[in-house]
């Protein structure tokens, strides 16, 4: 008896550290699939020279992972529910390897473009896989609480270290290894994974909305396609008409939900008013943090004439402060909840994105980039961490997967309009400017920051209206064992 007592004990004690490791594995795959949305930022002028890329190919080379990613990002979390969690993390894995090396190797910016949407492609399985499988590591307790707030910290930091591991590798190596880089990577987190983690998946049936998938798939891609023709006038054709065909086809994806059985997006997922709380901060953040992030290193860049590294130098106190602030918002959310932090971060961030307004040809990194650097550190810091706990809030353990791909779904599609809105926006700015060519060019990016404060500030009433979590009301975990997520 003392003997299977003893075996007890050492089992219980080596599971939590089994599920510490996986947490390890599982952040670096998200760390991988959040930094590469960023990665390329710096390269792109570079790049752009080297490939003989026009202005308006080159926003795809960004743009191109970012739709892929989001667009198939529910199918991704629903294979991951019905084939298996683990699996699909794997083959997930392996493929993003393989896109990235097809990146590395590309001779034509279509084969680029390609490798970039390969790449978005195999993101969209691996993101939602790696929350789900953590939310099996993790079934409840305080330890559940820490490991959501490390991994919902990735977001932010990723794609701050993204900026600057281009920016070095653009200078010291090739831009080529922006790609080259990710294979290490998902290497090491598929072996880790196959150690550490053990199969899951969802239990019933596990049919496929392939109605669904088709009108997600057009719909955001129509809506990206036609931010981005913008640039060439808002009354063209191929900007509204494909930014209509968009919105047609989303709510016609929507009224299919609500009548298939097996829905690809179940609707009780994306509107219960605390998780729709979550998606939303999730899709503005997301077009803030992509989208006017790509126009702060151009500026770093192009009119502040940093090099690519040392751009990415430039970008590191925002990152300093966000692992900061994030760390700090985990500790105390058991006593702040979630809707302060969510409230309070969208000021920073639009404060942040005011002080870039002032920028100008003849401006300096310490005026014009360091204040607003800080404040958006403190700002998405801020945001990121109550907004993971909120997304997989009261979910059904057969949905986490389709559940976590929303969270990551929207901040990537909010990323991707950013930056075709932003795009359009900075280029109708530049040409009304009618100065000289550099200060046409910082008056084109002074529109977007502005745009950018707008988009930031909306997130605020968002948390002040939807989310109504009690911080007292959890502890743990909810009754039915679902993930632990204070408010």
């Amino acid at each position: 008896m003392a003997l299977d007592t003893a075996t007890a004990q050492v089992r219980q004690e080596k599971k939590p550290q089994k599920a510490w490791w996986a947490l390890i594995f599982l952040a670096l795959a998200q760390l991988m699939v959040v930094l590469d949305g960023t990665i390329v930022n710096l390269a792109l002028p570079r790049l752009q020279t080297e490939m003989g890329i026009s202005d308006s190919t080159r926003s795809w080379v960004v743009t191109a992972y970012a739709l892929a990613f989001g667009a198939f990002l529910l199918l991704g979390g629903r294979i991951a529910d019905f084939w298996g969690r683990k699996r699909t993390f794997m083959v997930a894995a392996a493929g993003f390897a393989v896109a990235s090396f097809i990146g590395g190797i590309a001779q034509e910016s279509w084969e680029l473009i390609g490798a970039r949407a390969l790449q978005g492609v195999f993101a969209a399985l691996l993101a939602p896989a790696a929350l789900a499988l953590l939310t099996v590591a993790f079934p409840g307790g305080k330890d559940r609480g820490t490991a959501f707030a490390i991994f919902g910290s990735i977001s932010g930091v990723g794609a701050a270290v993204g900026v600057l591991l281009g920016g070095y590798l653009t200078d010291y190596a090739s831009w080529r290894w922006c790609f080259f880089v990710n294979i290490p990577i998902a290497i090491v987190a598929f072996i880790g994974v196959w150690i550490q983690v053990r199969e899951s998946k969802a239990e019933g049936s596990t049919k496929y909305d392939w109605p669904g998938v088709v009108l997600a798939a057009l719909g955001l891609g129509s809506l990206v396609y036609g931010f981005t023709n913008a640039e060439h006038g808002w009354g063209a054709p191929e900007a509204w008409g494909f930014i209509l065909a968009g919105a047609v086809l989303l709510v016609l994806f929507a009224a299919v939900e609500k009548k298939v059985k097996h829905p690809l997006l179940p609707l009780r997922v994306a509107t219960e008013r605390n998780r729709a709380a979550a998606f939303l901060a999730s899709f503005l953040s997301g077009a803030v943090l992509i989208g006017g992030i790509l126009f702060i290193n151009f500026y770093i860049q192009i009119v502040l004439g940093f090099a690519p590294f040392s751009a990415g130098i430039a970008s590191l106190p925002m990152t300093v402060v966000l692992i900061v602030t994030a760390a700090v918002v985990a500790k105390n959310l058991p006593k702040l909840g979630a809707k302060i932090p969510t409230a309070v971060g969208p000021v920073f961030m639009a404060a942040a994105m005011l002080w870039l307004t002032q920028v100008s040809a003849d401006g300096s990194y310490a005026v014009n980039m360091l204040p607003a650097l800080i404040l958006m550190g403190l700002g998405l810091g801020m945001v990121f961490v109550p907004m993971q706990n909120l997304a997989l809030f009261g979910v059904d353990k057969d949905d986490a997967g389709v559940a976590g791909a929303l969270v990551n779904a929207s901040q990537q599609i909010g990323g991707s309009l950013g930056i075709a809105l932003f795009s359009t926006i900075a280029a109708a700015a530049t040409a009304a400017a009618g100065t000289a060519p550099m200060a046409a060019l910082t008056a084109g990016y002074a529109e977007v920051f502005l745009w950018a404060a707008a988009v930031s500030i909306l997130i605020m009433p968002i948390a002040i209206l939807l989310i109504t979590i009690d911080r007292k009301t959890f502890s743990g975990a909810d009754a039915d064992g679902a993930p632990v997520h204070l408010g």
